[in-house]
């Protein structure tokens, strides 16, 4: 924790203010949670109580002092009810804003600009780690493999059935039907290929009422998305 209040008193923060926000946080800090950035508000006028915002490797913590600043309020978000983050820069200052899964909006006003862009980045850091997790693809792959050893054994039954009910004849068939969804592919991107800007926003569109109805699954949708996308 010392190395990272390092690094964030060279964003031009108040020493006191860092020392005293991080002394209350002592006893709130859960196992292996650490710090990762700190803004402190700084309004045009002289700011007495500045509201601050932390963020670390589990949750975002806002904190605002009450009575006088001789205690301070606590409210803290998991990153996994954070949808986005959001910085808005003005003449005075920047807004940092982050929007929950239920819908909820908080504000910070009044953050120094510098400050505004750390907590950002780092905000945006942290939602990417938690989409697109290492343990997470890594438990994926296991699983597949799991299921393609699944798949071969109960494969290596049903052939040696078939064998002795079946003519050979009889299997080619099967083989065509596997071709049959390369051509339709083919032609689909020829499709897409002719449609114009406004037609390819409207099959988007369409998709996305698929997605909220909930005919199609978020993966169809977005591997849908990400191939009208590459056609606009």
């Amino acid at each position: 924790m010392l190395d990272n209040l390092k690094k964030i008193l060279n964003e031009d923060q108040d020493p006191k203010a860092i020392e005293k926000i991080t002394s209350k946080l002592e006893n709130l800090m859960m196992s292996n949670e650490e710090v990762g950035y700190i803004a402190v508000q700084k309004k045009p006028a002289v700011t007495i109580l500045p509201d601050s915002v932390v963020v670390t490797n589990k949750r975002i913590i806002i904190c605002k002092p009450k009575n006088l600043g001789l205690s301070m309020e606590f409210i803290d978000y998991d990153w996994d009810d954070i949808a986005g983050t959001f910085v808005k820069e003005g003449l005075l200052g920047s807004d940092f804003t982050f929007n929950t899964k239920s819908d909820l909006t908080i504000n910070i006003d009044y953050l120094p600009k510098n400050q505004a862009r750390k907590l950002y980045t780092y905000a945006k850091e942290q939602l990417d780690v938690l989409k697109h997790g290492a343990t997470i693809s890594s438990n994926t792959e296991t699983v597949v493999q799991d299921q393609e050893e699944i798949i071969e054994e109960v494969a290596t039954e049903e052939v040696t059935h078939f064998a002795e009910i079946v003519p050979v004849s009889q299997e080619m068939p099967t083989y065509e039907t596997y071709e049959e969804p390369k051509e339709n592919a083919t032609s689909n991107e020829k499709k897409l290929n002719e449609l114009s800007q406004d037609e390819l926003f409207e099959k988007l569109q369409n998709y996305k009422r698929l997605l909220d109805n909930g005919l199609i699954m978020q993966g169809e949708y977005d591997t849908l998305k990400k191939e009208i996308l590459s056609y606009m």
